[in-house]
C-alpha cells in the first residue's frame, strides 16, 4: 500500500486519484530517458473530458525513450489532506511524486483555474514562482488557449507553447534529449528552447510600463528570444487519438471523441476560438470512419461525439452520418453532434441521430436584435432562428436551450427587450405545437472581451450596467414554460481582467491564492473579497483591465504574440462592428484579408484572386 492509498478513504470519489484506468500507458521509469507528466488544472471529471491532453497523451507515449503520465487537480478534500500529511501530488500512472519528472505541462484552457496551477505546484513540492526554482526542478510548460496571452501566469510558467503543440512538442523534446545528455543548466535549455518557433520564454524578456500605469513594451534580453513569437499551426490535423483512457467514474463527457475539422471561418467578432484556431482543416471521411471503429474496439463505447466549432459546417457532414450508422449498425452507435449552427438543416441532422432521443436541442443566438447580430457579425436571420424552432418542435425535441450574451459591444435596452420578443415568438411556437408543452431555457453569459479579437479593445460592462438588464429580462419573461439562469457578473469580471491582464497581474494572482482561493470556476468555492483584496494588495485594480475601453494604439501585453492575423484586420473588423456591418465567411466568399494569406497557401492563393478582381 502507497502512502496515497492510505488516505483515500477521508475523501469523496478516491478513483480520481487511484489510477490504473483502461488504456493507461505504463512505462518503465528506469528505462526511459524523459518524463512528462501532463497536467490539467481542474477536478479529475473535467479533465478526462478534454480532447488535448489525450492526443498529447498519445503522441508523446509513442516515443520510445519517453514516459508520460497525467495529473488533476486534487479537490481541496484531497489537498487539505495531502498537506496535512506531507504527501506529495503525486501522477496517475506511476503514483510519482511530480518533483520527480522533468517537465510538467500545463493545459491553460480558462482564465479562472490559474490559481489552482499554483496549488498543484505546490502540492508537488515544487516553487510555485519561477524565480525560486533551480536545475533540481521539473521545466514547468503551459499551452492551451490561455497561452495566447501568457503574461499573467509568466511568474509561474519556464516556457508557454504558442498555438498548435503537435509538431513543436517533438522539436522540444529533441532539444531536451541532447540537454539531458550534456548535463547543461536549465538556463541554457531555455535560452535554447526560445530560439524554436512557437516557444516563449518570459525570464528572457524585460517589461516597460509607463508612469501612467500602461503596458509600454517586451523586450527580448538575449539572441534567442524572438521580438515575436510565432503561433504554431498543423497544416494537417494529426491522427486522432483512438485509444483514450477510458475513466473508472462518471465524468462530464463520457463518450468517445473525434475532432473532425479545426478552426472556423464565421468570424463571430467575440470568439476568441474562431480567430486563434484559424484556418479551417478538415479531417478525411474515412479517417473519421476509421476512428470511430477503433474508439468502439479499445474503449467499448457506443456513443461518439464528432467535434468541431461548428460541426454542421464539416462537408457533407449528413453523408458522414450516414456512413458512420451504416458502418457500425450492429453497434447500436450513438452520435452526437455539438456547436451546430441555427438552420433546420442541424434540426433534421440531429433528427437523424438519435430518433428515441427527444431531450433538448442547444442554439446559441447570441444576441435578440438583428442589428446586434451583425455587430457580432453573427448574422443568423430572425426567420431562420424561428424556422429552426418549428422544425425542433415538430419533430418532437421536448425542450430548448438558448444561450444570449448581455453587455455585447453597441447593446442597448432596446436590444435587450428584443430577447425578449424574439423568445416570447419562440414560445408561441412552442405552445401551438400538439402534444407536451415544450420548455425553454434561457442562459445568459455576460460578455468577456478577450485578447486577438475585433473587441480586445472594449470595455467590459459593470455589474451595476449589467443588473438593470438582468432584471428585464427577469419581469419580461416570467412565463411557466421558460426558465432564465446567468452566471456571475463578479466572475466573468475576474476573467475579462485575467485575459487582457499583464504581468504585473502575476502578484494578484499569487497573493488570491495565498488567501485560499482555488477552483475559481466553480461557485462554491469562488471567493471575490480574496481578490478584490489581492488586486489591492498588489497596488492594481480590476476594472482598469476589465472595464476600461482601450484605444486603438495603445500598446497591447499580448501583441508580442503573433497569432497570424493582422492588428489591421482587427482594427477594420473592430470599425465593422461598430457600423453594424457583416463580413462575410472566407470560405464560401472572398478571402477577407485576415493576414492568414502571410503563412497559409489556400489563403494566398484566395488572397491573391481577391487582388486580382479588385484591379
Amino acid at each position: 500500500m502507497t502512502e496515497l492509498d492510505s488516505i483515500l478513504h477521508q475523501v469523496k470519489k478516491p478513483a480520481r486519484y487511484t489510477g490504473g484506468e483502461w488504456n493507461s500507458i505504463i512505462k518503465d521509469w528506469d528505462k526511459t530517458h524523459i518524463r512528462v507528466a501532463l497536467s490539467y488544472p481542474d477536478l479529475y471529471e473535467i479533465g478526462m473530458s478534454t480532447l488535448a491532453l489525450p492526443i498529447l497523451y498519445e503522441l508523446l507515449n509513442s516515443q520510445p525513450d519517453v514516459l508520460t503520465e497525467r495529473v488533476y487537480a486534487p479537490w481541496p478534500d484531497m489537498a487539505d489532506v495531502m498537506r496535512a500529511r506531507g504527501i506529495p501530488l503525486p501522477s496517475l500512472e506511476s503514483q510519482r511524486p511530480l518533483k520527480d519528472f522533468d517537465i510538467i505541462g500545463f493545459s491553460l484552457g480558462y482564465e479562472l483555474t490559474y490559481t489552482n496551477v499554483l496549488n498543484m505546484l505546490d502540492l508537488a513540492q515544487i516553487p510555485v514562482l519561477v524565480s525560486e526554482r533551480n536545475d533540481s526542478h521539473p521545466v514547468v510548460i503551459a499551452g492551451g488557449s490561455c497561452a495566447l496571452n501568457p503574461e499573467p501566469m509568466a511568474d509561474f510558467i519556464d516556457l508557454f507553447v504558442i498555438g498548435e503543440g503537435e509538431e513543436v512538442t517533438i522539436e522540444l523534446l529533441d532539444s531536451l534529449r541532447d540537454w539531458k545528455h550534456k548535463g547543461a543548466s536549465k538556463r541554457e535549455l531555455l535560452r535554447r528552447l526560445a530560439s524554436i518557433p512557437g516557444i516563449y520564454v518570459p525570464s528572457l524578456y524585460q517589461v516597460a510600463y509607463g508612469a501612467d500605469g500602461l503596458f509600454k513594451s517586451i523586450t527580448p534580453m538575449v539572441a534567442e528570444a524572438s521580438p515575436r513569437i510565432k503561433r504554431r499551426l498543423v497544416t494537417k490535423l494529426p491522427p486522432p487519438a483512438t485509444k483514450p483512457v477510458v475513466p473508472y467514474i462518471e465524468v462530464v463527457h463520457d463518450r468517445g471523441a473525434i475532432e473532425i475539422q479545426r478552426g472556423c471561418s464565421r468570424g463571430c467578432r467575440f470568439c476568441q476560438a474562431g480567430i486563434i484556431y484559424r484556418p479551417v482543416r478538415e479531417r478525411p471521411q474515412e479517417e473519421v470512419l476509421q476512428a470511430a471503429g477503433e474508439l468502439i474496439s479499445n474503449c467499448g463505447y457506443n456513443e461518439v461525439s464528432l467535434m468541431s466549432l461548428s460541426s454542421s459546417d464539416y462537408p457533407h457532414i449528413d453523408e458522414l452520418v450516414a456512413k458512420l450508422f451504416n458502418r457500425y449498425q450492429d453497434q447500436n452507435l450513438i452520435l452526437s453532434l455539438p456547436s451546430l449552427r441555427i438552420d433546420s438543416f442541424s434540426v433534421k441532422l440531429l433528427d437523424s441521430l438519435a430518433a428515441h432521443k427527444r431531450t433538448g436541442l442547444t442554439f446559441a443566438p447570441e444576441a435578440g436584435s438583428k442589428r446586434l447580430r451583425q455587430t457580432i457579425n453573427k448574422n443568423t436571420p430572425e426567420d431562420a432562428i424561428l424556422e429552426t424552432a418549428t422544425e425542433a418542435f415538430a419533430h418532437g425535441w421536448s425542450g430548448l436551450k438558448l444561450y444570449f450574451m448581455l453587455g455585447l459591444p453597441t447593446e442597448t435596452t432596446d436590444d435587450v427587450e428584443a430577447i425578449i420578443t424574439l423568445v416570447d415568438k419562440v414560445s408561441t411556437l412552442g405552445r401551438k405545437t400538439k402534444g407536451r408543452r415544450p420548455q425553454i431555457r434561457i442562459s445568459l453569459a455576460t460578455f468577456v472581451p478577450k485578447p486577438h479579437t475585433p473587441f480586445q479593445w472594449v470595455a467590459q460592462e459593470s455589474e451595476e450596467q449589467l443588473n438593470p438588464k438582468h432584471e428585464l429580462l427577469k419581469q419580461g419573461l416570467r412565463r411557466k414554460e421558460i426558465r432564465l439562469s446567468w452566471n456571475d457578473p463578479k466572475v466573468s469580471q475576474l476573467e475579462a481582467a485575467l485575459s487582457r491582464g499583464d504581468r504585473r497581474l502575476g502578484k494578484v494572482i499569487y497573493r488570491a491564492w495565498q488567501l485560499g482561493s482555488i477552483f475559481d470556476g466553480w461557485s462554491e468555492h469562488f471567493n471575490y473579497q480574496n481578490w478584490l483584496r489581492a488586486f489591492t494588495e498588489a497596488g492594481l485594480d480590476a476594472e482598469f483591465y476589465a472595464q476600461r475601453e482601450r484605444p486603438l494604439d495603445e500598446p497591447l501585453p499580448w501583441a508580442h504574440i503573433d497569432i497570424g492575423i493582422t492588428q489591421a484586420f482587427m482594427k477594420r473588423e473592430y470599425k465593422n462592428a461598430l457600423e453594424s456591418k457583416e463580413t462575410p465567411d472566407c470560405r464560401y466568399q472572398d478571402c477577407s484579408a485576415c493576414g492568414l494569406q502571410r503563412w497559409q497557401p489556400a489563403c494566398q492563393q484566395k488572397y491573391q484572386s481577391l487582388i486580382q478582381s479588385k484591379r
